[in-house]
């Protein structure tokens, strides 16, 4: 086993191409595993049109992987501690350096400078397979592991190694929610529809959601949204203040989560009742705000990727709360490796809110 079939980007926004890539030779306790199945997101997109200037073509997409443990070279645990064995099904964390300012002093490994990701890596150069969107990957020797419980399908638990995980990341920031507080979440992908469920289940009294297309609503309602309204259909913002303001006896939200584009932060801050907590998840986009439109008070955040325990969170979330929500309805469409400038296209497009790669079949 020399080589992975692996889908390809080597021109930006241009089909993908299926291609055979290196397989590397493992090195201490790294481990290759055969990937089960990998969701993509936005970010996947935004990379193959080029629009987040960390990747370096040729690249392997996707970076939301899960999988089974196919070589092991040497023993290694999980993040509980306990060892792993070939056939085992994970998902796996992102790469600190672990001595730097940010990873020792500030303990926020997610701003090291030395951290490594998934999706945007040189498919010509070592070690050659870290995108989900192929046969086989390459896991560092620095990621914590996290075993996937038997009910949680792999495409779920793959959707939990950066949509999901993010999102327990933005609870993290956020902290408690009292039960008199009404959460409004911008936007209604992956990232919102999830945290849609979350703030139902960390107590909020209301969960209102704005979103598009209608399709992605119709699964953020059974995904515990109280409330929503259709971006398509109310499309004036002033109308989207004023309906937030109804919901919430004219005070505006306590807590709004930006799950869009930073865009869409002026507006939500709109949204926000004098003195409520503002979350602004994920990159992309700019915005202007001008300074008499903000609530007399306010706490910003602002939350990118996750640190090692947020993959772990993600996952037990999923599955305590497998029998509650339809967290499968998530996953829209599934392609083989084939497929996957079909699947790039209909995220791009909205047409599905999660689309699933299995790149070894199903």
């Amino acid at each position: 086993m020399a080589t992975s079939r692996a889908a390809v980007v080597t021109s930006y926004h241009q089909p993908l191409e299926i291609q055979q890539v290196e397989i590397p030779e493992l090195n201490g306790i790294s481990m290759l595993v055969r990937i089960d199945a990998s969701t993509l997101c936005g970010t996947d997109v935004h990379r193959w049109e080029g629009g987040l200037g960390d990747e370096a073509l040729p690249f392997v997409t996707g970076h939301e992987p899960c999988g089974y443990i196919e070589v092991m070279n040497a023993p290694r645990v999980d993040i509980f501690n306990r060892p792993l064995a070939v056939g085992d099904r994970i998902v796996w964390s992102y790469v600190s350096c672990g001595h730097c300012y940010y990873c020792t002093v500030a303990l926020q490994p997610c701003l090291c400078r030395g951290r490594a990701s998934w999706g945007h890596n040189r498919s010509d150069q070592f070690p050659y397979l870290l995108g989900s969107c192929a046969q086989y990957m390459y896991v560092p020797v620095e990621c914590q592991i996290v075993r996937v419980p038997d009910r949680i399908s792999s495409a779920t638990a793959a959707a939990s190694s950066c949509a999901y995980r993010t999102i327990m990341h933005a609870y993290d920031r956020l902290g408690a929610i009292k039960s008199h507080e009404t959460v409004l979440i911008q936007g209604s992908g992956p990232l919102g529809i999830f945290a849609a469920a979350v703030a139902r289940e960390h107590g909020a009294k209301k969960v209102l959601l704005i979103g598009a297309p209608a399709g992605r609503l119709e699964t953020a309602r059974r995904m515990g949204v109280d409330e929503l309204i259709d971006m398509d259909v109310v499309t004036e913002e002033s109308d989207r203040v004023a309906w937030v303001k109804d919901e919430t006896d004219g005070r505006g939200a306590d807590v709004v989560i930006q799950c869009a584009t930073a865009n869409a932060v002026p507006e939500g801050m709109r949204m926000l009742r004098d003195g409520g907590r503002y979350v602004s998840v994920g990159v992309g986009g700019r915005a202007a705000m001008p300074i008499g439109d903000l609530p007399g008070e306010m706490t910003l955040y602002t939350v990118r990727s996750g640190e090692p325990r947020h993959w772990l969170q993600a996952i037990d979330f999923l599955d305590s709360r497998w029998d509650s929500y339809p967290f499968e309805e998530m996953i829209s469409e599934s392609y083989d490796l084939d497929g996957v400038n079909d699947a790039m296209e209909a995220m791009a497009s909205f047409r599905v809110v999660k689309a699933a790669i299995y790149p070894n079949g199903r």
